[in-house]
This record gives C-alpha cells, structure tokens and sequence, in this order.
C-alpha cells in the first residue's frame, strides 16, 4: 500500500508544507532508519540533530514548528500519533486464525469449546477445561485439566497453561509462557527440603498481557492475582500469592518473590528484585535494577537503587560516591603536608 503527502496530510488533518503532495510514500520509519520513500516524525527538540541529517522523503513534525528541513513537513496536533496511523496502514494485515480445530489437536471429550474457537496444531486440551468464544490456542499450547479461558483471549504457540487456572477475556498470552506452575516453597525436614504443597491458583483478570517466557506461580493456596489491565513484559518472575494491581506495568527480568503486593498503576522497570512480603503502594514509579525490600507507600514517587531509594536522593549518593576519589586524594594531600 502507498499514499502520497497530500493523502497523509488529509488523513493525519495535517498541513503539507515544502513538499509535492504527489509524491508516493512506501514506507514509515524512524528518523535514523527512514529512508528515501518513507515517513518518520519528530516530537522531541533532543532529537533535531537526527532530524536534519534523515534520508526520509518527509516528516510528522508539531503544528508550531519553526526549523528549516531540507524534506517535506507535514504540521500535526500530535506527531507521534500520526506516524502510528500511518504505521498501522502501512503495515500487512494482522495474522488472522480461522475457527476450528486442527487435526492434529488432542481434546478431552468433556472439555467445552466455545463458538468460534481456533485450536492451532498439536494442542494439547484437557479434561474439564473451559475455553471461551472466538478465543485462539496457539500450536502445541496445553491448557490443563480445569483450566478456564474467557472470550476472545490469544495464547500464541508454545503457552503453557496448568490445571485449575482461571483466565479472563481479552487476555494475551505470548509463547514460551507458563501459567500455573509450582510455587517454590520447600521447607527443611531431618535435613532435606521437603516441599510444601501448593494448591492454589492463577487468577488474569480481564485486558491482561503476558509476555514470552514470563512464569507465574501458582499459589500456596488461594490465588496468585494479576488483575484487569496489567501488562508484564517478557522473562519475569512472579511467584506464589503475589498480587499484581490493575494497570500496571512490569518491564522485563523482573523478579517478584512469594506474597508481595503490587498496587494498580504501578510501573516497574527492567531487572527489578522484589522480596517476599513487600507492599509497593498505588502509583509508585520503580526504575529499572532497583531492589525492593520494604513496603512504598501509596503515590510514593520513583524509587532507585539498592535498597529502594527516593530518586532523588539515590542520585545524590551516586554523586557523592564518584567523588571519593577526589576526596580521597585530598585528604592524603592534607595527610602529607600535616606529616601525618
């Protein structure tokens, strides 16, 4: 598919400015990227310099902007939401899953299908499981024994799904994905770790995406909860009884361990560490390689550091400890001169 300027000028209700609203464009990029053909756009002033030297033929820039570019502008409210409609056209059809179920899946006789449901190759459905309508199983998922899955849900090829687990509708499940397995609980008997049962479950709510390789334990007994709307990213770690709120957002290699409460909106970023026990309050802000080992109070502000500390105050210890070497040398300095 291919569009000419003035067609996205129209279709982004933008202006057309320093460009032939003929010419054809193919393609959409970034500003590093793009080349001849193709789109980009510019919303951040840290970026001019990437925008001046662009192989684009024209660019998604603020209604007021005043720089001189050597390609053509197209003047929008919002330059970043333009460039995304333009993307989403642009791009190929989404991946579309008939209704039906392959051949070679293998399906309990009591398990219940909705209408509409996709069951890709060599799905594995067992008995009393309950899938909703126009949901997909990806190629060589298993959903367990009991297992429940609501309306127009995706789990993506290789998911694995354990018994009992209860999963709401809208819900994304990416490969590589294990839901419900054994919590990690072991307790020391006459010199042996001796595990501790865990009986419960997993409960996604409704709008929740999972993402490849993400586990997610199932609890000791109640639930391990990831409630309506919260988005986790790839490779992370939530083990038994922890409770992730609504909306909120873990980035990847997070680990969360056994019972800790996450509150709605939170965001979460890379390679965090939570300990068990903890409750992070509502709206709390938690930079990427943070350890987290006490509670955060609601609308606690954004944490960093090792133990979690208040962001700004973390970036001041960092400060003062790239400056010991330079105290370190005066104090020596002073040490020689007093003849100490």
């Amino acid at each position: 598919m291919a569009f000419t300027l003035g067609e996205l000028a129209q279709l982004s209700d933008g202006e057309l400015r320093d460009g032939d609203p003929r010419q054809q464009i193919t393609g959409a990029a970034s500003l590093s990227e793009a080349t001849a053909g193709e789109v980009t756009f510019f919303a951040d002033p840290r970026y001019m310099p990437q925008l001046r030297k662009t192989r684009a033929s024209a660019a998604f820039v603020p209604a007021d902007f005043a720089g001189d570019i050597p390609i053509a502008q197209i003047r929008v409210a919002n330059p970043a939401k333009a460039f995304e409609q333009v993307v989403m056209r642009l791009a190929p059809k989404p991946v579309q899953f008939a209704a039906g179920i392959h051949p070679t899946a293998v399906i309990a006789a009591d398990a219940k299908l909705g209408a509409g449901v996709s069951v890709q190759p060599h799905a594995v459905i067992e008995s009393g499981a309950v899938i909703g309508e126009r949901t997909v199983i990806g190629a060589s998922t298993y959903i367990g024994h009991e297992a429940a899955i609501g309306v127009d849900c995706l789990i993506y090829a290789n998911v694995t799904i354990r018994e009992r687990i209860r999963i709401g509708s809208r819900v994304t499940i990416h490969s590589g994905a294990v839901i419900g397995a054994d919590g990690f609980g072991f307790e020391m008997r006459e010199g042996r770790h001796a595990k501790v049962p865990q009986l419960g479950i997993v409960q996604l709510d409704d709008d929740v995406e999972i993402g490849a390789n993400t586990t997610i334990d199932r609890a000791r007994f109640g639930r391990t909860w990831i409630q309506e709307g919260a988005k986790i990213d790839n490779l992370v770690q939530i083990a038994h009884n922890v409770v992730v709120g609504k909306h909120s957002v873990i980035a990847a290699q997070v680990g969360i361990a056994g019972s800790s409460r996450v509150g709605d909106y939170v965001l979460i970023g890379g390679q965090v560490g939570v300990t068990g026990h903890v409750e992070i309050g509502d709206r709390n802000i938690i930079a990427a390689k943070t350890g987290v080992s006490k509670n955060l109070p609601a609308d606690g502000g954004t944490w960093w550091s090792t133990p979690a500390t208040p962001l700004r105050q973390a970036k001041e210890q960092l400060a003062w400890v790239h400056r010991l070497g330079d105290l370190f040398k005066r104090v020596k300095a002073i040490e020689k001169k007093l003849g100490l």
